[in-house]
């Protein structure tokens, strides 16, 4: 073709765009994949000229910011939607020569850092972490980069739990093992936090005084001709009666859990079932006791195991941490803030021992001194420096009054030291939480298209598409063809660029080449 037919069929301004069809020139992917040998004029933001890729630069426009940046670049990563010149095909605009995303601008700013700085993913301040993790799907950048980012924000990767084998056995494990896993799970734990509540209330009002008639006599050994009260009379108190429901349903609820775990080793590690075996215990020994006691026991030693086995019932509370998400963000600051806990602890631990030094000597030669040691006076320095101050113990003397004032300043600071990072470590836990949730029920939207398989795709095209697509891979390439732009085929183009079409060239209205 000469230059002059070039110039009738342009006209000013056009430019032309070789498609391969019918010669022997090499066909390339729009996208910028590949270059072509031998190519020596290189213009500054073009994509396409002369059916080749004529730069090493790529356009991409985001919400309106136009963005540039090398192949090269991109194709550090090739299975990412940038990395890969057939997935951002979809999105390339041919009328203005770049690709055009309808995304997050400030995210984008993000995903282009990370292309260039070879896989530093940085999220940025102002953007909430359920958007940004959505971006980062759409670009596809890979599980293992979203994995290594999550672990970056400060998500503690969980281990994969297997579930057990049987059909039968998943669906109990997964009733009363997670909550939110089906609506009768949710009844189950329902009813496991009503029995709990049951458990907790009955231990505090047993220890009331108008219940405790039988306890006083056992303490003062005043039994019966009969031999006390026996274990019928034991089977038939209220608080006993309800207690044997509540062991009965923990009993159950750890039974089945245990018989349906896919790995019994790992089922008693895990601290929550420990602390369930826990919780049972003091009703089996504090039963044994009683009925030892019936038949002829020691009362005092018997007072005392049942004391001690009863304290071990208020580790039921802990129970609850197992629906309660505000009791797992406590446990998961604490455990964060161990360092600082400790250092509270230390820096207390020294302000004890001078200040309960100080007060000491301060107070030794007034006859009316409540601080007769050094030991003795710990608990007044305890007592001042958390500001307490039960009253107990106090100085009278100028000297001792003094030192109880610094007590108390020293004190406040502190204390006021590692409580801002503590605070700092819980708030970050309880957003993240919350963060983790929205993501959670985030559901992915994308087009039709972006979802298909291949096979699918296919047979959601109209009969004009199958056939240009099937051009697209018989001409080994895409130039000159209307391509795919953000999920649908630009029919309007093809329709009519007919009069342009001359000899395998196709003229566009407008310019590809952009100038910078």
């Amino acid at each position: 073709m000469s230059q002059g037919d070039q110039e009738k069929g342009t006209g000013m301004g056009e430019t032309e765009l070789r498609t391969g069809v019918g010669s022997n020139t090499p066909t390339h992917h729009w996208g910028g994949a590949e270059t072509c040998e031998g190519q020596k004029s290189w213009r500054s933001g073009c994509l396409w000229r002369g059916g080749c890729v004529a730069s090493e630069r790529l356009a991409i426009n985001v919400s309106g910011m136009r963005y540039e940046t090398h192949l090269r670049t991109l194709a550090q990563f090739p299975d990412s939607l940038l990395g890969d010149p057939h997935r951002r095909l979809r999105y390339f605009d041919p009328m203005r020569n770049e690709l055009f995303l309808d995304r997050s601008r400030i995210c984008f700013d993000a995903i282009l850092y990370f292309y260039q700085s070879g896989g530093r993913l940085r999220r940025p301040q102002n953007v909430p972490l359920d958007v940004f993790m959505e971006e980062l799907r759409f670009y596809e950048l890979g599980d293992e980069v979203i994995a290594r980012f999550r672990e970056d924000e400060g998500f503690v990767k969980e281990e994969p739990r297997p579930l057990p084998a049987g059909a039968l056995q998943r669906y109990l494990w997964m009733l009363f093992e997670h909550p939110e896993s089906s609506s009768g799970a949710r009844i189950i734990a329902i009813i496991s936090i009503m029995v709990i509540i049951v458990s907790i209330a009955i231990f505090c009002l047993e220890t009331m005084p108008e219940f405790k008639k039988e306890e006083r006599e056992v303490h003062h050994g005043s039994n019966s001709s009969t031999g006390g009260h026996s274990a019928a009379d034991l089977f038939l108190e209220p608080f006993f009666m309800v207690e044997t429901i509540c062991i009965c349903w923990f009993s159950f609820e750890l039974f089945m859990r245990f018989s349906c775990a896919p790995s019994k080793i790992h089922f008693f590690k895990d601290v929550m079932n420990v602390i369930d075996f826990v919780a049972i215990i003091p009703y089996f020994v504090t039963l044994g006791t009683e009925l030892a006691d019936t038949k002829g026991g020691s009362p005092a030693a018997t007072l005392a195991i049942i004391r001690v086995i009863r304290l071990v019932r208020v580790f039921r509370i802990f129970k609850l941490s197992r629906h309660s998400k505000g009791l797992q963000i406590l446990g998961q600051t604490l455990r964060a803030s161990l360092r600082e806990l400790a250092l509270l602890i230390f820096f207390l631990f020294i302000g004890v021992i001078l200040f309960s030094s100080a007060v000491y000597f301060a107070e030794a030669d007034h006859k009316e001194s409540m601080f007769t040691s050094i030991p003795e006076s710990f608990w007044w320095a305890v007592v001042s420096m958390t500001t307490v101050g039960y009253g107990d113990m106090y100085p009278v003397t100028v000297g001792g009054k003094l030192v109880g004032s610094m007590c108390a300043i020293a004190g406040v600071l502190t204390i006021s030291l590692p409580v801002p990072v503590i605070v700092s470590n819980f708030s970050y836990f309880y957003h993240r939480e919350m963060e983790n949730e929205d993501t959670t029920e985030y559901v992915h939207v994308s087009t039709d298209i972006w979802q298909m398989d291949e096979g699918e795709q296919e047979e959601q095209w109209s009969e004009p598409e199958k056939q240009v697509n099937q051009l697209f891979y018989e001409k080994g390439g895409y130039g000159g063809i209307c391509v795919p732009l953000n999920g649908t085929i630009l029919g309007g183009l093809c329709a009519g660029q007919g009069e342009g079409h001359q000899g395998g060239n196709m003229y566009l209205k407008e310019p590809l080449v952009t100038q910078v």
